[in-house]
């Protein structure tokens, strides 16, 4: 950019002496309009002539040499150096504008790490991170990137995740907690041990989904690709015609003149507003996205997301955290924590995932010289003694085989009964929680028109309902195998119209082969899953469900965009080559059609850049 801007400025200072200074001898007039035109031009005449030879003739290069050169011709030095000048000036613009775009991602990429603090006997060795072995141990000093995936075995630290998620709000990470590449240590000197390889890790298979995302074009720039290959032939013909036949069949008809409109034609008809502007607009809403967590991995999917009609929710870490909490607690004659803390002791040695939840959910540490006997009753329950207390915790079956009364709690979920001494005291709710935003991302999904919103679930019916009414979902399917999901899905597709698209949300953990099937799969919680990132065409970095939202409304931005550049350069060019072609425009029209129009048009391109 900088090369090109310093070539603009000189050839703007000799274009103004060689304009006010109208020396006596045209000769050096022309002259220092001919040197103004080499320094501006010459990188564009090289271009086109290597074009030639490789068989590539009608580009912007070629369009703009023969009309120049053509103008030179015909004594209208002027024209042909303020036609590449401003050609020049537009190129400005569009690599600002590629630059502006790639910045847009240039926090994603600043995910790359330089180096790795390879821990040995003792000793710190900086390596590159592909010398790093699986079980190999490194050191991670505050302010530095996790260079690969691991988990801490050492030390304790806050992590700013924003480079993988978008999110701001860092993350507590302690010994035992599994670590991701790509995040930067704030605080805290860590030992990580390595679980993947660079080549495995997170942040290599994330860079190489955000650099291969441009190759995957949409039905818009393969129109425009096309388009350009039959357009620009065809206008070279048009404008050789216009310059050999009118003089040669219209009276009085000058050559100079027909062929001036010629050449003006032909810097009209340079298809660079349309080449230019409609890749841009979408590689601008892939970085817009990427700002905020959203990684799409080609341009087509954001556009398909467009004409969604269908979205296909999974229920287990999609809809719902995926983790069991205690949602609620009811006492009788004890209070709330007294009741905790029988059932914590009585769940301390189960690794269960109701015991965890029941444990965490006391939150204190377990006196074990507390507990004098713990027996688990398969099927049932823990019969425990603690403190002299015999302690049943277990299900409705439990309470009925100790014939111990109670009152029937008909919650969703699992229900674990306390009892004290064969007297009841209570019971624990514990549920698998709907994510926060899940019941808001439904209702905006029916305010953007989706046709509909279906769940699928491996869990209970009675379970899937229950999620399903409170989200406001369409339609519900239970009981679902992997299969019985990929099975309900292709009968989905039957249902959308032939432009519509069918969207599946999963984990991407276990819902490869549905994600794989749809025609979007967005793979929600992407954040360090292998499969999500692998078979998913746009990854969620968040667990938001919210995200869907914004991938859809900037999909449907970036899309008016880019038809909003098409409709304004054609309706133009098509205006102005009419109007040269009749003679009551001159080149100087032409080039507002042709610089003017591109520079129109990426301006408003880069308006995709922005995530809202």
């Amino acid at each position: 950019m900088k090369k090109r801007l310093i070539k603009i400025i000189l050839a703007v200072i000799l274009y103004v002496i060689a304009l006010v200074g109208k020396f006596e001898n045209e000769w050096i007039n022309n002259t220092i309009f001919f040197l103004s035109y080499i320094i501006i031009g010459f990188d564009v005449l090289k271009e086109a002539i290597e074009n030639i030879f490789k068989g590539e003739i009608f580009d912007e290069n070629f369009l703009m040499s023969v009309a120049t050169i053509g103008a030179f011709f015909i004594g209208e030095f002027p024209e042909a150096v303020a036609v590449m000048l401003f050609y020049q000036i537009g190129e400005l613009f569009q690599s600002y504008a590629v630059d502006k775009s790639r910045k847009s991602i240039s926090s994603l990429m600043d995910i790359r790490p330089d180096y790795a603090n390879l821990y040995i006997d003792g000793k710190i060795e900086k390596v590159n991170p592909n010398e790093v072995r699986i079980g190999d141990t490194i050191v991670v000093k505050p302010g530095e990137k996790i260079p690969l995936d691991g988990f801490i075995i050492e030390g304790e630290t806050t992590l700013d995740t924003k480079a993988l998620t978008g999110e701001s709000l860092p993350r507590e990470a302690v010994k035992g907690d599994n670590v991701l590449s790509g995040c930067i240590n704030i605080n805290g000197l860590i030992k990580v041990q390595i679980t993947k390889a660079y080549g495995e890790s997170t942040v290599s298979k994330i860079l190489d989904l955000v650099e291969n995302a441009s190759s995957k074009k949409t039905k818009s720039e393969n129109f425009i690709t096309k388009f350009a290959r039959y357009y620009t032939p065809i206008v070279v013909g048009i404008a050789v015609i216009l310059a050999i036949v009118p003089p040669l069949v219209i009276k009085e008809a000058s050559f100079l003149d027909w062929i001036y409109r010629a050449l003006s034609f032909l810097v009209v008809s340079c298809p660079c507003a349309l080449v230019i502007s409609i890749p841009l607009s979408f590689f601008g809403g892939i970085g817009g996205a990427s700002k905020i967590g959203i990684l799409i991995k080609g341009s087509n999917y954001l556009e398909a997301l467009t004409n969604t009609e269908i979205v296909v929710f999974d229920k287990t870490g999609t809809l719902t955290q995926g983790v069991f909490e205690v949602q609620r607690v009811e006492t009788i004659e004890i209070t709330e924590k007294e009741l905790l803390k029988l059932a914590a002791y009585s769940e301390n040695y189960s690794n269960h995932p109701i015991a965890k939840s029941i444990k965490k959910a006391y939150g204190e540490e377990i006196d074990e010289k507390q507990i004098e006997k713990i027996e688990e009753l398969s099927g049932l329950g823990i019969v425990a003694n603690i403190e002299g207390k015999e302690i049943f915790v277990g299900n409705e079956k439990l309470m009925k085989e100790k014939q111990i009364k109670f009152t029937k709690c008909n919650d969703i979920g699992t229900i674990t009964y306390v009892a004290v001494n064969n007297k009841y005291v209570g019971y624990i709710l514990i549920a698998d929680k709907i994510k926060d935003d899940a019941e808001k991302t439904i209702e905006e999904l029916k305010k953007n028109n989706i046709k509909q919103t279906v769940m699928l679930t491996g869990d209970r019916k009675i379970v899937g309902e229950d999620v399903a009414n409170k989200l406001g979902i369409d339609n519900v399917y239970s009981e679902l195998l992997p299969d019985g999901k990929v099975e309900k899905v292709e009968e989905l597709l039957k249902e959308k119209t032939e432009k519509g698209t069918l969207v599946f949300v999963g984990d991407g953990i276990n819902d490869s082969p549905v994600l794989a099937l749809a025609d979007i799969g967005i793979a929600m919680g992407g954040l360090g899953s292998d499969s999500a990132i692998e078979a998913a065409d746009i990854v969620i970095m968040t667990d938001e469900p919210s995200k869907i939202i914004d991938a859809i409304k900037i999909s449907k931005k970036t899309t008016r965009i880019a038809k909003e550049n098409i409709i304004f350069a054609i309706i133009v060019k098509i205006a102005v080559l009419i109007l040269v072609a009749l003679g009551l425009s001159t080149m100087w029209e032409a080039v507002f059609a042709d610089v003017g129009v591109t520079v129109i048009a990426i301006i408003n391109a880069l308006r995709a850049l922005k995530s809202k």
